[in-house]
């Protein structure tokens, strides 16, 4: 108990922020008056990622270290992933400040708390050094993100996408707790540290690819990846759309950092059957690249079909997530570099476009992508941002999507053997992209008027989601230069593995 006592525990600053605004807006909230606008909690919890993000980045030149017995990890792979959660966080909470359903900003105080915990429980995820601490992380995040769905609990689709998640958020927990029963079984410890060194003592390799592969399903539901997606796009239709955007970029990052923390720091150095390949993590390379292969396919041609531009934009998450577990596939020396930088891209131009269709659907009443045509006419720079969001995830050279996915596509072919079929994929499917993202633009600058009655100005909260997204996506775009430095401060993550 000592021990825990003496714990440095500013190496949580970032956490604790977190925490401390999400309980104080909590308690404001439920002293405020009803007919009080909530506005200004949003704005308060966006402050309050703001300043853990800078915290983070204090804590940037601290060794790495831990504390809680092992179970929570400062090191800079979790620095590096932070940064990119409360980014993605504090951009959310601006749209949740310029939210304005039919219905008023009723919830408007909810959302900013639930936001934050389940920021919270993101940031815990890429700390996390035990398989207890990572469950426990995960879930706070889960379930705050099912609430966050139905929270406008007058609206039949918010009530349908959260059932539905919360039965595929069930079904994939529970399939991720029993691999974690075998991991724990074999090993009998759930410290990640100590799982990966007595792993490397196993005999049992056919128990032990039952739980690698249970895990990775588990992880594939959180990550929406094909062929346990179909909860996605009904969610993401169904659930207001501050909250589709923090699932779709601040939730996805978290799968990815579950997915390095829980497959890589375990299974990196664990015999295969034969140990022919030496380690069970290269052993599964073909599953993982038939699993990346087949997202990027189905969500790419799914969403050619799409009127929706929210059901369009889930399509398209699912197809990007197919981009990134291919990168995860390649398994080459830079690939959390590699996949920092296109989830950095992807956080930039997916909150940029999700924070214009929140305008669109507040001022039109519909996600229909009818709601488009003929923007330019009398919001051109509008548009225009839209359009460069829309670029970048069609990855148009100039744009921060282009930077990140040559980094992949790269670390596909450079490695050895190279991964040529899934390259070929992946540059095929990005060309399938180009269809409905250049429809919608079409729709933007090419279509007659379809209202005359234009939209309203944007609110300041998504003026600037809208301004800080366009300038970051163009900075990548021009000058990759800046992330490769932030990179740099983290040595290609030398100290993730054990």
């Amino acid at each position: 108990m000592n021990d825990v006592w003496q714990s440095d525990w500013s190496l949580m600053t970032p956490e604790w922020i977190v925490l401390a605004v999400a309980v104080v807006l909590l308690l404001i909230d439920v002293a405020m008056p009803d007919e009080r606008s909530r506005r200004p909690l949003a704005w308060g919890a966006a402050l309050g990622a703001v300043l853990a993000l800078g915290a983070t980045a204090a804590l940037i030149p601290a060794e790495p270290a831990s504390i809680l017995h092992g179970t929570f990890r400062l090191d800079s792979f979790a620095k590096a992933f932070k940064l990119l959660l409360l980014a993605g966080g504090a951009l959310a909470l601006l749209i949740v400040a310029g939210w304005n359903p039919k219905e008023g900003s009723r919830y408007g105080g909810e959302f900013a708390y639930l936001l934050l915990f389940a920021l919270l429980g993101a940031m815990m995820t890429a700390s996390s050094g035990d398989l207890l601490t990572l469950f426990v992380s995960v879930e706070l995040l889960t379930v705050s993100s099912y609430i966050l769905a139905g929270l406008r609990k007058t609206v039949a689709a918010s009530n349908e996408a959260a059932l539905k998640y919360v039965i595929n958020g069930g079904i994939a927990t529970a399939v991720m707790l029993f691999g974690m029963s075998y991991v724990f079984g074999l090993t009998g410890t759930t410290n990640l540290n100590e799982i990966a060194r007595r792993l490397q003592e196993t005999n049992e390799p056919y128990m032990l690819a039952l739980a690698f592969l249970l895990l990775l399903i588990g992880v594939s539901f959180k990550l929406a990846a094909v062929p346990f997606h179909m909860w996605a796009p009904d969610v993401y239709e169904g659930a207001p759309v501050p909250a589709t955007a923090f699932f779709a970029v601040v939730s996805k990052t978290a799968g990815f950092v579950l997915l390095l923390r829980l497959l890589v720091t375990m299974f990196a150095a664990a015999p295969a059957e034969g140990r022919d390949p030496s380690s069970l993590l290269l052993s599964m390379q073909p599953a993982i690249a038939v699993l990346a292969g087949l997202t990027m396919i189905i969500g790419s041609v799914v969403a050619l079909r799409q009127r929706s531009l929210k059901r369009l934009l889930a399509y398209s998450s699912i197809a990007h997530a197919g981009y990134l577990l291919a990168g995860f596939a390649a398994m080459s020396w830079a690939m959390i570099d590699s996949l920092w930088i296109y989830l950095l891209a992807y956080l930039l131009m997916n909150m940029g476009a999700f924070a214009i269709v929140s305008h669109i659907v507040d001022e039109t009443g519909s996600d229909d992508w009818d709601g488009l045509t003929g923007l330019y006419r009398h919001r051109p720079l509008l548009a225009a941002a839209l359009g460069l969001f829309l670029l970048s995830l069609a990855g148009i050279p100039g744009t921060a999507g282009f930077i990140a996915k040559l980094h992949l596509f790269i670390g596909l072919v450079v490695t050895e053997p190279g991964h040529y079929v899934l390259a070929a994929v992946m540059a095929i499917t990005t060309v399938i992209s180009y269809v409905y993202y250049f429809n919608l633009i079409v729709q933007l600058f090419f279509r007659p008027l379809f209202s005359s009655a234009p939209l309203g100005r944007m609110s300041a909260g998504l003026s600037a989601a809208v301004v800080l997204c366009a300038l970051g996506t163009l900075a990548l775009g021009w000058a990759p230069g800046l992330a490769y430095n932030v990179l740099a401060q983290f040595d290609h993550f030398g100290d993730f593995l054990p």
